[in-house]
C-alpha cells in the first residue's frame, strides 16, 4: 500500500508498506483523506524530534475495514474521524474527564508497520498517511456518512485543537475579547470557536495579508497585517486599548509568545498553541501578570475527542463550524512534495492528501 515515510534524511512515498491486522481494542481503517498539518513537517525538520523511520500524518477520516476483539462502538464499513489521542480510558487522568493528559497517550509510540522486512513507527498513534492504518478504538469516532470525509479529516487536529482551545480551555465567553496570533489552518480553527462562543471581537494577527479573507470568513471581525507600520501590538491597541481578554498565539514563536501576554487586559489569558522548537524559553515581566493574566498551555484544545467529534459534527451540520471551507487544495498522496511546499510557503491553509 501507499504512505509516505520519513527515514530521518527526507520524505518519501513507498507503494510497498504493509499494516499488521487490529489487535484487541484496535481498529483498521482505510484512510480517504488526511490534512496536512505544519506538525507533520516539523518532524521532517527537526523541531519535533521523534523515532525513525516513521509513517507520518496524524489528521484523517476514513471507513472501518476491520476490528479487534472487544471494540463494540464502531463496526466495519462505518465512516470514522480519527483522533491522535491513544488515551487509555481508565487512568486518573481519564476518569477526570482530562484524556489529554493521559501518560499512555503520550511518548509511547508503536510500531504497526512494516516495509522490506524493517518495522516502522507510528506517528501520534495514527500513520494516517497510509492507506491503511492501525489505531486504538478510543481513536476511532463515527461520523454521519453524508459528511465528506476530505473535510471530515480536518476535525482530527486543526478543529480539535482550534475550537476546543477555545470552548474547552479558555472557555470563552459571549461579549468578550479574542486576539488571534497566526492565521493558518489553528487560527482559524480559534477564530471560528471565538465566533460561536459568542465573542464580540476577534482580532487576527499574521504577517501575510493574504490571509485577512479567509479569517474573516471564519469570524474575525478586525484583521491585523503584523508586516505593515506601525506593527502588530500597536495596531492591536488601537483596536482593544483595554487590552485583550484572550490571546492565543498559533505561530510557536517565543517573540509572539511575549506579545501574547503583552496584549492582554486584566484577567486576560494567553493561550500557547504554536510548536516552538524544542527547549525554546519565552519571557516577559513577572509583574504584567499581577493583574490576574495568566499563561495556558493547551494540548490538542484540552478536547475529549469521543464527545467532541460529534458535538463538532453537529455543528457543521447546522452550518456554524466551517469544514468545508477549510480545505484549501487536495491532493494525490504521490503529490506530497507539492503539497508540503504549498503549506510551507502558505499557498494553502490546509492542503488535504486524497488516496482514492
Amino acid at each position: 500500500m501507499r504512505g509516505v515515510i520519513f527515514d530521518g534524511k527526507q520524505p518519501l512515498v513507498a507503494d510497498d508498506l504493509e499494516v499488521r491486522e487490529p489487535g484487541p481494542g484496535e481498529v483498521l481503517v482505510s484512510v480517504a483523506a488526511a490534512g496536512l498539518c505544519h506538525s507533520d513537517l516539523s518532524v521532517v525538520d527537526g523541531t519535533i524530534p521523534y523515532p525513525v523511520p516513521v509513517v507520518l500524518g496524524h489528521e484523517g477520516a476514513g471507513v472501518v475495514r476491520a476490528t479487534g476483539p472487544g471494540v463494540e462502538h464502531v463496526a466495519p464499513g462505518d465512516h470514522v474521524a480519527l483522533s491522535t489521542l491513544a488515551a487509555c480510558g481508565v487512568c486518573g487522568e481519564c476518569g477526570r474527564g482530562r484524556p489529554t493528559m493521559c501518560r499512555e497517550s503520550i511518548g509511547k509510540p508503536t510500531r504497526p508497520f512494516t516495509r522490506k522486512g524493517e518495522r516502522l513507527f507510528h506517528f501520534a498513534a495514527s500513520s494516517v498517511f497510509a492507506e491503511r492504518t492501525v489505531v486504538k478504538a478510543v481513536q476511532a469516532v463515527r461520523i454521519p456518512e453524508s459528511m465528506p470525509l476530505t473535510s471530515a479529516a480536518l476535525i482530527g487536529c486543526s478543529v480539535l485543537t482550534g475550537v476546543g482551545a477555545v470552548l474547552n480551555r479558555a472557555r470563552v465567553r459571549p461579549g468578550e475579547s479574542v486576539v488571534v496570533i497566526g492565521a493558518g489552518g489553528i487560527g482559524l480553527n480559534v477564530l471560528q470557536g471565538a465566533r460561536i462562543a459568542g465573542a464580540s471581537v476577534a482580532v487576527a494577527v499574521d504577517s501575510d495579508p493574504r490571509k485577512e479573507a479567509a479569517a474573516r470568513q471564519f469570524g474575525a471581525t478586525h484583521f491585523v497585517d503584523a508586516s505593515a507600520p506601525p506593527g502588530s501590538p500597536a495596531a492591536v491597541r488601537e483596536i482593544l486599548p483595554d487590552g485583550a481578554d484572550h490571546a492565543f498565539e498559533c505561530v510557536g514563536d517565543t517573540g509572539l509568545v511575549r506579545q501574547a501576554v503583552d496584549l492582554l487586559g486584566r484577567h486576560g489569558q494567553a493561550v500557547l498553541l504554536g510548536v516552538p522548537p524544542a527547549g525554546a524559553e519565552a519571557s516577559f515581566r513577572v509583574d504584567s501578570l499581577f493583574l490576574d493574566k495568566a499563561i495556558l498551555g493547551c494540548r490538542y484544545g484540552s478536547s475529549s475527542p469521543q464527545s467532541d467529534i460529534p458535538r463538532y459534527a453537529g455543528l457543521y451540520r447546522e452550518g456554524r463550524l466551517l469544514l468545508d471551507e477549510l480545505v484549501t487544495r487536495t491532493y494525490p498522496v504521490e503529490d506530497f512534495a507539492r503539497a508540503a511546499d504549498d503549506t510551507l510557503h502558505g499557498r494553502v491553509s490546509r492542503a488535504v492528501l486524497t488516496f482514492r
